[in-house]
C-alpha cells in the first residue's frame, strides 16, 4: 500500500495487505506458460450450460447495447415461483461473492465480530476484512465444519454473522437437514446464519433443511455457477426474510447482473430435466474419481459436490508437491490451504477427456515421489 499522505484511503484499507484470495487459473497460465490441458480446479462444469440457455444467452447478446434490467424482476418472480416464495424473499446478484460483499455491508463495520471455519470460503473474509470486522476462526473436525463449536463460538463473541457451507467448499463433506435445521434453531440471538448452498444442486436429497422465509435470522446463498453450467456469467441469488432481503437494494449494485446473464438463468432454471441429466454425470465422476484414489492406496473424503478431495497419504508439503507436479503437466488442481486439510488436494469432475488426462497423469505423478 502507497505511503503517499495525499491518497485519503480509510483507515482500514491503508492497514490491508494486498490480497487476491484464488489465483485463477489464467492468471496460471500466464506465470507458469503451461497451457492447461485439464482444467480441474475452480469448481466449474465442464459439461456447460443447458442448450436452451446457450440459446438465449446467444439472442441476449444482441440486446448487449441495452442496460440490463437493474431489478432483475423476471428472474427473482420465477426464482421464487420456483421455491414457492415471495418475490419479496429472492434477491440477485453478481454470483454468491458479490452478494457476500453485499453482506458484508449490511453487517460490518469496524470492530464488529464474524464468525468462521478455518480453512472454509476465503472470498466471505476477504469481504469481512475489508469492512474492518472482527473475524474469528473455528478448526474443522473430522473434515467437517464444526457446527457446534461454531455456535458457542458465535455465543461468545455475539457474532454479528456466521458462515457455513453445505455442502462444503474444500472438503466436499456435508451435513444432513436435520443437522442443519438443529443448528438453525440453536443460533445465538442477534446472530445472522449465511448460509452458502453454492453445490445443494449436486447434494442428494436430505441435505437442504427446508427454505423458511419466515426466519429472520437465515441467508440462503445459491448459484447459477456449479451445477447450472455459468460460472462466467456470475449469477447467484440470495433467499430470506423480507427485511434481510430489502437491505440488499441499500448496498447492491443495481445494474451488477448484466442481460446475457439475466436471460441464461432464466432458460437454465427452466430446464430442470438438463440438469438432472448433468447432476448423473457428476455422481459418476465423483465416482470414478473415488477409484482413482483407491486404485493408488489412497482414501478420497466422500463428496456431495463437483469435485473429490483425495487425502494424499503425508503432510501439507507432499501434497503441495503433487499440486506441483500435476500442474506442470497441464493439469490445473488445487488443495486447501489450512492443516490438516491441506493433506489433501482437490479435484473437479471434468469431461471424459480431462478425466483421462487426469487419471494418467496423477499416476505419473505419484511414481516419480515414491
Amino acid at each position: 500500500m502507497s505511503k503517499n499522505s495525499n491518497i485519503r484511503f480509510t483507515s482500514v484499507v491503508r492497514e490491508l495487505p494486498s490480497i487476491i484470495p484464488f489465483v485463477g487459473p489464467d492468471e496460471q497460465e500466464r506465470q507458469s506458460g503451461i497451457l492447461f490441458r485439464a482444467r480441474m480446479g475452480a469448481n466449474e462444469s465442464g459439461f456447460g450450460p443447458s442448450p436452451q440457455a446457450i440459446e438465449a444467452m446467444r439472442e441476449a447478446n444482441k440486446l448487449s447495447w441495452q442496460y440490463s434490467d437493474p431489478d432483475n424482476h423476471n428472474l427473482r418472480q420465477a426464482l421464487a415461483d420456483f421455491y414457492n416464495v415471495g418475490y419479496e424473499n429472492v434477491m440477485v446478484g453478481e454470483g454468491i461473492d458479490g452478494l457476500l460483499g453485499c453482506v458484508s455491508h449490511m453487517f460490518v463495520e469496524a470492530g464488529v465480530d464474524v464468525v468462521t471455519s478455518l480453512g472454509s470460503y476465503p472470498t466471505f473474509n476477504f469481504h469481512i476484512k475489508s469492512r474492518g470486522g472482527n473475524l474469528h476462526f473455528v478448526p474443522y473436525k473430522d473434515d467437517q465444519e464444526d457446527q457446534d463449536a461454531l455456535l458457542a463460538k458465535a455465543e461468545e463473541t455475539n457474532a454479528s454473522l456466521m458462515y457455513f457451507s453445505n455442502p462444503n467448499n474444500p472438503m466436499g463433506t456435508w451435513w444432513s437437514a436435520d443437522k442443519m435445521q438443529q443448528m438453525i434453531d440453536n443460533l445465538p440471538k442477534g446472530t445472522t446464519l449465511v448460509l452458502d448452498e453454492a453445490y445443494i444442486e449436486t447434494a442428494a436429497e436430505g441435505v437442504a433443511p427446508s427454505i423458511d422465509v419466515s426466519n429472520p435470522q437465515v441467508l440462503r446463498f445459491r448459484t447459477f455457477s456449479k451445477l447450472y453450467g455459468m460460472a462466467g456469467a456470475r449469477i447467484g441469488y440470495v433467499i430470506g426474510h423480507p427485511d434481510l432481503v430489502s437491505t440488499f437494494d441499500k448496498v447492491r449494485n443495481h445494474y451488477g447482473v448484466n442481460i446475457v446473464g439475466q436471460r441464461g438463468a432464466l432458460a437454465a432454471l427452466g430446464d430442470q430435466e438438463y440438469l438432472a441429466e448433468i447432476k448423473s454425470k457428476v455422481e459418476e465422476g465423483r465416482d470414478r474419481l473415488h477409484a482413482i484414489a483407491k486404485s493408488h492406496g489412497l482414501t478420497s473424503i466422500p463428496s456431495a459436490t463437483n469435485f473429490v478431495t483425495i487425502d494424499c497419504g503425508r503432510d501439507s508439503d507432499f501434497a503441495k508437491l503433487v499440486l506441483a507436479k500435476m500442474l506442470e503437466r497441464g493439469v490445473f488442481m488445487r488443495m486447501p490451504g489450512v492443516e490438516p486439510q491441506s493433506r489433501c488436494v482437490r479435484v473437479g469432475i471434468g469431461l471424459d477427456g480431462e478425466m483421462d488426462i487426469l487419471e494418467e497423469e496423477f499416476a505419473a505423478v505419484l511414481k516419480e515421489l515414491s
